[in-house]
């Protein structure tokens, strides 16, 4: 039996989803003859790890615990007496992870697991790669920091797996790598990397005014509570970054195009949540018609996409062709069409659901699953 031992950082969304499926997937896993030993769960203020890492972990019912007390919002500093467990509070929590990582690294190839959207996972992720550890990724953050924190992160190709955060479980990076190993140059990418943003400009096309598919795309759950965070691109473009720094560019976030949705007037230090909704939204409604209109007199319809090509790396609305990969998208897929040498007529295309904490969890957890080769 392959052991897996892993620590969680994060129970957010997709961190709780990924304890579900660790659990529900155990009969599967023995018969693969892999066995995931979680030794520790942490969230922004607690860590919970096993009494003893080298032997033990946090059994199913501690994990579904976790689970319960994170999905009503509480801390994991309340979980004080769950059997052979400890708990430890920020900021000794991240002085124990290193801890952790110098006992069971390099010997086991002990899995970070950074399921947050935070910055300060970053410092940890560093030390766990001097450590030996394998680092598994669905936060964007620490590969869009500073070009030496990511230099650092990626020092060790073979340890490290970010599948979910460009595409949560389709195989974007997988495939690029592949592409790069090859031999193959990749010359051109286009993508709609936001299942938000791709629902909104298909909606859009359809003739609906944007305040309104704003509106309902929030109230299916597809925005952030405050949707600006989409139509702000940000999210794409440290999905975009994050593939042009695969493909060799040494750049940061200041060196992509992004276009906003909205005016900076219309920002969040500027208006409230409710205004913006209430008030702002409806302003935008005439602009993105007219757009919409030309691109149809073209023949063409528009697409929220990220384009890397040669020195450029712009995110932001696109006129393209209909019956490309990317015009023919609806809802809120992803699609990301990659041309190089052997792909230059027709594209290589990876299509499917690329956002949801369950889909992003299966990403996740895929990506743990891949490094078990590594080690003995």
């Amino acid at each position: 039996m392959k052991i897996i031992p892993l620590i969680l950082m994060g129970c957010g969304g997709v961190g709780r989803q990924l304890l579900q499926h660790i659990i529900s997937c155990r009969s599967l896993h023995s018969s693969l003859g892999v066995h995931l030993r979680v030794v520790g769960v942490s969230d922004s203020k607690s860590l919970v790890i096993a009494s003893d890492v080298t032997q033990k972990e946090l059994d199913d019912d501690i994990l579904a615990e976790v689970y319960r007390v994170k999905s009503v919002g509480s801390s994991l500093s309340t979980l004080t007496s769950l059997g052979e467990s400890q708990v430890f509070s920020s900021p000794e929590s991240r002085t124990k992870v290193l801890d952790i990582a110098s006992i069971l690294g390099k010997s086991t190839g002990l899995a970070l697991v950074d399921c947050t959207a935070s910055s300060e996972t970053i410092g940890v992720l560093k030390g766990g790669v001097d450590l030996g550890c394998c680092i598994v990724m669905a936060n964007k953050k620490p590969l869009t920091s500073t070009l030496e924190d990511y230099d650092k992160l990626v020092s060790h190709p073979r340890r490290l797996r970010h599948e979910s955060t460009v595409g949560a479980g389709l195989p974007v990076i997988s495939s690029i790598n592949r592409i790069i190993s090859s031999g193959d140059p990749i010359h051109r990418i286009v993508g709609s990397l936001s299942g938000t943003l791709g629902y909104v400009m298909s909606e859009v096309e359809d003739g609906k005014p944007l305040s309104q598919v704003v509106k309902s795309a929030k109230s299916l759950g597809y925005t952030e509570p405050d949707p600006r965070d989409d139509l702000s691109g940000m999210d794409v473009a440290r999905k975009a970054l994050i593939l042009a720094r695969l493909l060799g560019r040494c750049i940061d976030l200041g060196s992509i195009r992004i276009e906003s949705l909205y005016p900076e007037d219309m920002g969040p230090n500027k208006m409230s949540v409710e205004d913006f909704l209430n008030g702002g939204l409806v302003k935008l409604d005439n602009n993105i018609e007219d757009r919409v209109k030309q691109a149809s007199l073209n023949g063409n319809v528009l697409r929220y996409v990220c384009v890397i090509e040669g020195s450029r790396c712009d995110v932001g609305i696109q006129e393209l062709p209909k019956n490309s990969a990317l015009g023919r998208l609806r809802g809120s897929d992803n699609v990301l069409e990659i041309y190089s040498r052997c792909y230059s007529e027709q594209p290589l295309v990876i299509q499917g659901a690329g956002a949801g904490n369950d889909t992003t969890a299966a990403g996740v957890l895929a990506d743990i699953l891949d490094i078990q080769d590594l080690f003995t």
